[in-house]
């Protein structure tokens, strides 16, 4: 029993020492605060859900923080910017207020300011738009907070012209978050609204202010308003975005290490990437998506641990939201929609007559030339081209796209009573909802050529016939083979050359390569910022009367005459005798038809029948003899 006892406690003294070294591990392991950050980027107003589209609208987008906040009160609802501007008529008509009345109840914390919020001018923002923000904030400077933006400067100088940074404490640990916008800009918005100001690089704005704040905060969150061109998850896409030679290429490259995540926006693309150990994300737009930060941070020593990003559908399979709507914000949708068709009745031009869609019935028909379709591309050359708020280098020619024209402007007055001829804010938002922006393309002839080969769709999708702008035509095979229907362009009567530069206009769904129209994809395109309902407003200001854009730009070559196939030959005419004939007349024997080969057989025939019973009767009659 004695030698049991010792050989237990000796195992059990082995078991303490192996042990030992365990338990220390698992009680050198920290206790860790678990943090987490949604962002949104580019809502652009998207208030109302939109099942087609995947779009959980603003009630379904508080939905889903409030649930992400159920399960984690450690939560921070941030944006990369455009929360408003090139917003669909429900918002636009309010000047986006019900926009930020919802995003401002739904508990956005912090935001990036986009190019979008300077659509109205310096001036609107910080005397509007930061304001009615700050009526929803409890503490002083949360309008400011909504529209961060380290690389805007006063004219002239390196003095900020908006808040740098904000800093939030959540469960005991700081974050900063430091807000820039694309330096370009100034060329995106109506350069007069401003003219006072300077968009300076966003590497040297976002490392400046991080090194300043570094010794105040516990981590530090980019927010930028720019972003990759590229879309995906997988590690080609990643190493794109960091080989990307571009404004955002560099800021993910150049960032100081000071800055433990970037959080993207002003491109539309999702991307959920690691690059240079830290997460750069960016969550597609319009509130379909979330872009999210999963932080654990050592609650001892508040110093960050781990930091991850992904994305967060927030449309299931059937495009309805996916987490339980928000009924508060809800309302304030409904509301801004009753307001809205009440809105819609001011009318804003006049039209001589009716600008319809292709087909028989207006609508119908996608695959041929409207008058819809080329005068909304008269609107897209006017917006680029002489419209007083447009800045940059005027454009050639305007393309539109068939899908993106919803309605058709009718001359007979609606039952709302607003006249024959007149167009309301409603009738000319119905036929272009999506709120899409204006682009310019750089584009060869051969780019062109290829635009115009793309309106016939791959496999059995048919024909988008694309609208065209004034002074701009082409000839087309209708049946010739891919690649060889388009026969020839002109721009003012010259013909477009192959390896010669133009302007081209369209809108942005286009631009990114929307209806496989994936010419556009093969340069980058400048986005004006201008809203398509907003500039075809303007036009119709400008436009005392609008007639409808004639057709005929797009022209079926005509086919070539087939060679006659030759005519079998005649007999030639009988030619008339000169002997008298018959009756004594001159030329009349003319009707009696010249011996043919049968008949000279029948003479020799007979001839020599005559010599044969001759002869026979001379040999007779010389025997005889």
């Amino acid at each position: 029993m004695t030698r049991s006892i010792g050989v237990g406690a000796a195992l059990a003294t082995a078991g303490a020492l192996f042990l030992t070294p365990q338990a220390a591990l698992a009680a050198a392991e920290p206790d860790t605060t678990d943090i987490q950050i949604l962002g949104i980027n580019d809502f652009h107003g998207r208030l109302e859900a939109d099942a087609f589209g995947g779009l959980a609208g603003a009630a379904g987008l508080v939905g889903a923080v409030r649930h992400f906040e159920s399960e984690n009160p450690n939560t921070l609802f941030v944006s990369a910017g455009d929360n408003i501007g090139a917003s669909t008529f429900t918002s636009f008509i309010q000047q986006d207020e019900p926009t930020m009345q919802s995003l401002a109840v739904g508990g956005l914390d912090v935001s990036a300011v986009g190019n979008h919020e300077f659509d109205k001018g310096y001036a609107d923002l910080t005397d509007r738009v930061q304001p009615f923000y700050q009526q929803f904030g409890e503490a002083d400077g949360y309008g400011a907070d909504l529209t961060l933006g380290a690389n805007v400067y006063h004219a002239g100088t390196t003095d900020p012209a908006l808040s740098e940074y904000a800093i939030r404490e959540v469960d005991g640990v700081t974050i900063g978050f430091i807000g820039t916008v694309t330096a370009e800009t100034a060329s995106l918005v109506a350069p007069d609204g401003v003219a006072m100001l300077d968009f300076g690089d966003q590497v040297e704005a976002a490392n400046r202010v991080a090194a300043a704040i570094d010794g105040d905060v516990d981590v530090t969150v980019l927010l930028a308003h720019s972003g990759a061109a590229v879309s995906g998850d997988d590690a080609s896409v990643c190493e794109a975005i960091a080989n990307e030679d571009s404004e955002f290429g560099a800021l993910v490259r150049d960032a100081t290490p000071e800055i433990d995540a970037i959080m993207s926006g002003h491109t539309h693309q999702g991307y959920p990437c690691t690059i240079n150990d830290r997460p750069v994300v960016q969550g597609n737009d319009y509130g379909s998506t979330l872009s999210k930060l999963d932080l654990q941070v050592d609650a001892a020593t508040n110093e960050l641990i781990s930091i991850a990003g992904s994305l967060v559908p927030l449309a299931n399979d059937e495009g309805e939201p996916a987490f339980p709507i928000a009924e508060d914000i809800q309302a304030i949708v409904d509301d801004a929609v009753a307001v809205a068709a009440e809105e819609g009745n001011v009318p804003v031009g006049a039209i001589s007559e009716d600008i319809l869609r292709g087909g028989e019935v207006p609508g119908d028909d996608r695959g041929v030339e409207s008058t819809m379709g080329n005068t909304v591309a008269d609107v897209y050359l006017w917006a680029t081209t002489e419209y007083g708020n447009y800045g940059g280098e005027p454009a050639d020619i305007a393309v539109m796209n068939p899908g993106g024209l919803r309605d058709d402007l009718l001359f007979a007055s609606s039952d709302v009573g607003e006249g024959d001829g007149v167009v309301t804010y409603a009738e000319a938002a119905a036929v272009q909802p999506f709120a899409n922006t204006l682009t310019t393309s750089e584009m060869t002839g051969a780019d062109i050529k290829l635009m115009l080969e793309q309106q016939w769709q791959p496999g059995d999708d048919g024909k988008l016939h694309l609208g065209i702008s004034e002074g701009f035509s082409y000839e087309y095979a209708e049946d010739a083979a891919e690649g060889e229907r388009i026969v020839s362009m002109t721009l003012n009567g010259a013909e477009l050359a192959m390896d010669e530069t133009y302007t081209v206009t369209t809108n942005s769904f286009i631009a990114a390569g929307g209806d496989n129209f994936t010419a556009f994809t093969q340069m980058p395109f400048r986005d004006t910022g201008l809203i398509d309902l907003e500039a075809t407003v303007d036009f119709f200001a400008e436009h005392d009367l609008v007639e409808p854009s004639p057709m005929g730009r797009a022209i079926p070559a005509e086919e070539a005459e087939p060679e006659p196939e030759p005519e079998p030959s005649e007999e030639p005419e009988p030619q008339p005798s000169e002997e008298p004939g018959p009756d004594g007349d001159e030329g009349d024997g003319g009707d009696e038809l010249a011996p043919t080969g049968g008949d000279t057989a029948w003479a020799f025939g007979f001839g020599a029948a005559f010599l044969l019973v001759a002869g026979v009767v001379l040999v007779a009659r010389t025997r005889k003899a």
